[in-house]
């Protein structure tokens, strides 16, 4: 696959199934993350991997969460099944540095390309993933079980697996609508 036509396609896909990238295309998945732009060298990311009882774990962390707040028993259900919609999920964190010239915000934005990164690598391997945030990404329980610190953040959880569907087409978009020049 080109890398331009990946980038262009670009489409995720939310119905995974077994099996989940292992071995060598986890490694490169992984990788790819840590290719993410990094202004001054700091490596602010981080990645929490689940799969088999790992999912079981994540999903007890999502549980407790939500029956923390108070939940109604559907969100508890909902959040229980989560990340079984997947055979991976990699949580995707901020590990942010304090630094003259480098801002917790360009800390996350470095987190989010990681994120993007290991998504394509996912795809040219021939896996699918798909980007999934919400409100638990910024809950104090969650946040405490990965054990962020300061102004630490999860970007998000990028779910893996092999496409149990096809893809929708492309939407086109017009250029003119998003451009503009100075």
């Amino acid at each position: 696959m080109q890398a331009l036509d990946l980038l262009l396609n670009r489409r995720s896909i939310a119905n995974l199934i077994e099996p989940a990238p292992e071995g060598k295309v986890l490694e490169n998945i992984v990788k790819a993350g840590l290719r993410a732009p990094d202004h001054g060298c700091l490596t602010p990311w981080r990645f929490v991997i689940a799969q088999g009882e790992g999912l079981r774990k994540l999903s007890d962390i999502l549980v407790a969460a939500a029956v923390a707040k108070n939940s109604e028993q559907a969100v508890i259900e909902k959040v229980k099944k989560a990340p079984f919609r997947a055979p991976m999920v990699i949580t995707i964190i901020a590990k942010v540095t304090e630094h003259p010239k480098v801002p917790a915000f360009e800390q996350y934005l470095s987190a989010g390309c990681a994120a993007q990164a290991m998504q394509m690598a996912a795809v040219v391997q021939g896996f699918q993933a798909f980007w999934r945030s919400g409100e638990w990404m910024f809950d104090d329980n969650v946040k405490q079980a990965f054990e962020l610190q300061g102004d630490d953040k999860i970007v998000g959880f990028l779910y893996l697996g092999t496409s149990g569907c096809s893809a929708m087409k492309v939407p086109e978009r017009a250029l003119a609508d998003f451009v503009e020049y100075l």
